[in-house]
């Protein structure tokens, strides 16, 4: 993307092909799939480096399908003309997105948010976000050490969007490690 281009956000996981008539399998990777995926609306294929290989795609229908969306794209109405995409992922705009509410946060937005105890206490400062098998996790990089923190809500309390913030309850002897 250049700096002229609009800031994307992965909507969806492209699955595989479905049918012959080019629709694809989708599993949402947002809160709103039946207004994202809504017939109209654009979308880009990103590849898992994160670089645009299609797009703009136009949603010529949409419907949901057991736990995914099955999409079809004007223009693409062969099985052929989407069977390169699977794994990949879907993205729109960030501006025709509902934001996030006052105590969300864009996954992407996490990196270099502070962290702090419920008590005011600094710990660190986010450095990455990994997706690992028992949920979303913080790496924070403390003053002696890095540490993971599951993104959890019962471990962050406060996310102040505006301020770069996290307040958080620690889980207990995760600092004593």
């Amino acid at each position: 993307m250049t700096g002229s281009d609009p800031r994307r956000l992965v909507v969806g996981r492209l699955r595989k092909p479905h049918g012959l008539k080019g629709d694809c399998a989708v599993f949402p990777l947002t809160d709103d799939p039946g207004e994202v995926f809504a017939r109209g609306r654009a979308v880009w294929v990103m590849s898992l480096e994160g670089e645009v290989v299609a797009g703009p795609l136009l949603i010529e229908r949409s419907r949901l399908f057991h736990r995914e969306w099955l999409l079809a794209f004007q223009g693409h109405g062969a099985r052929e003309a989407v069977e390169g995409w699977t794994g990949a992922f879907l993205s729109a705009p960030a501006e025709q997105l509902r934001p996030p509410a006052e105590d969300e946060v864009y996954r992407d937005e996490l990196a270099g948010f502070a962290v702090r105890c419920a008590g005011g206490e600094s710990l660190g400062v986010v450095s990455r976000v990994l997706d690992l098998p028992a949920g979303l996790t913080l790496e924070v990089q403390g003053a002696r050490r890095e540490y993971l923190l599951p993104f959890r809500k019962e471990f962050v309390r406060e996310v102040d969007r505006e301020g770069r913030r996290l307040t958080v309850v620690v889980p207990e002897g995760m600092l004593d490690l």
